[in-house]
């Protein structure tokens, strides 16, 4: 069924070092069930990594998690990322972070450093994150890191529970001198989607805060402030879906922390076999596996993806979305309004303008602990 050409390199690693995180975000895109993950990769197989995938044309790398920042190799990682050209992004709580730590990666060669933060206040931001210390913790190293010369680059993960501070959002980022901002409404994998119930807010809220983030830009980009807000809407609210990590297998690698490779953060739900870094070359995992070659092409489409005008455009859309709302991972992505199982998307919509008191369950060890049992 899959094709087994060879493709063009991937452009873009995604090191996800650790599951290891101090918060418990209900809606991390780690995995349920990452408490059962095995043995992390050594800072050597790390390296080793990072060198197979540049020989392979990989120029952005991406440390991730969990929280990257328990890595106490990162400083080693980064300089070895540099030394052999990456340009490279660290993506953080800021939990763990420090003055000194920021002087160490800037010295090491790390180009780029993103902080997220629940909310625009310490009430719901300690709701979310489940610490008390965390919004004070976020505000100090925001300012550490653009105090060292780096872009303040924040990423606010909006949904039913902060969207309407939307404008108490912008505030803080200008505040802050941020220059790039992600209002990043929540996609729901992982954690969001056992939260979804919870976390999907109204189409109402999710027109008011684009509209606010729309005026914001008008009147920031008026008094020429440089800021860039970049607003991302959820999947949920689309009638066509999008093209699943601009193609599979065709630009993004990502490496969990025990090595596993994967074509998108998310694919590890899918019934398919993904190889280890531990087993297999990277050049071998890319174009030769089973789960990287499944889903290129057009091959393995059911209709109505086989015959639709709009193919090339969205290639089907997100598997792991079809898998998980259909329990097909061929099926057209629901969030089609083409697709027999778009009822499910509508039933979503529907369900969030009721009154919803659904509790949340939260990323932790406990719980993943739970779900790997099942």
């Amino acid at each position: 069924m899959f094709e087994t050409a060879k493709r063009r390199q991937p452009l873009w690693l995604l090191a996800e070092l650790t599951y290891k995180c101090p918060l418990q975000c209900p809606y991390c895109s780690n995995p349920l069930d990452f408490a059962s993950a095995g043995q992390e990769l050594t800072t050597e197989q790390w390296i080793d990594v990072f060198r197979q995938a540049r020989k392979m044309g990989a120029a952005q790398l991406g440390f991730s998690g969990g929280e990257p920042l328990v890595r106490q190799d990162l400083e080693i990682l980064i300089a070895e990322a540099r030394r052999l050209g990456y340009y490279t992004n660290l993506i953080t709580s800021g939990i763990g972070l420090n003055a000194q730590r920021i002087a160490h990666f800037h010295d090491a060669g790390l180009d780029h450093i993103q902080v997220s933060f629940q909310a625009s206040d310490e009430e719901v931001n300690q709701m979310l994150s489940g610490s008390a210390k965390a919004f004070a913790q976020k505000l100090k190293m925001a300012r550490e890191v653009k105090a060292q010369g780096y872009p303040m680059v924040l990423n606010f993960v909006t949904h039913r529970h902060n969207i309407d501070q939307i404008d108490r959002i912008i505030e803080l980022c200008v505040e802050l001198e941020a220059d790039y901002v992600e209002l990043a409404t929540c996609q729901y994998y992982g954690w969001a989607f056992e939260n979804r119930e919870a976390l999907l807010p109204t189409r109402a809220q999710l027109e008011r805060a684009e509209r606010i983030t729309n005026e914001y830009r008008e009147r920031l980009a008026a008094q020429g402030h440089p800021i860039k807000l970049i607003f991302v809407t959820p999947d949920y609210y689309e009638e066509r879906p999008k093209k699943c990590m601009n193609g599979w297998g065709e630009l993004f690698l990502t490496v969990t922390p025990d090595g596993t490779a994967l074509p998108c953060h998310s694919a590890r739900m899918l019934p398919l076999t993904f190889p280890n870094v531990k087993d297999h070359s990277l050049s071998h995992i890319w174009n030769d596996s089973e789960g990287f070659n499944y889903f290129r092409g057009k091959g393995w489409m059911k209709e109505p993806c086989r015959s639709c005008d709009e193919q090339d455009d969205d290639l089907g859309g997100c598997r792991c979305q079809a898998y998980m709302l259909t329990g097909d991972m061929h099926n057209a992505d629901p969030v089609c309004a083409k697709s027999e199982h778009h009822s499910l998307i509508v039933e979503a919509r529907l369900a969030a303008e009721g009154d919803v008191s659904t509790a949340m369950t939260f990323r932790n060890e406990r719980n993943s602990r739970v779900f790997f049992k099942g």
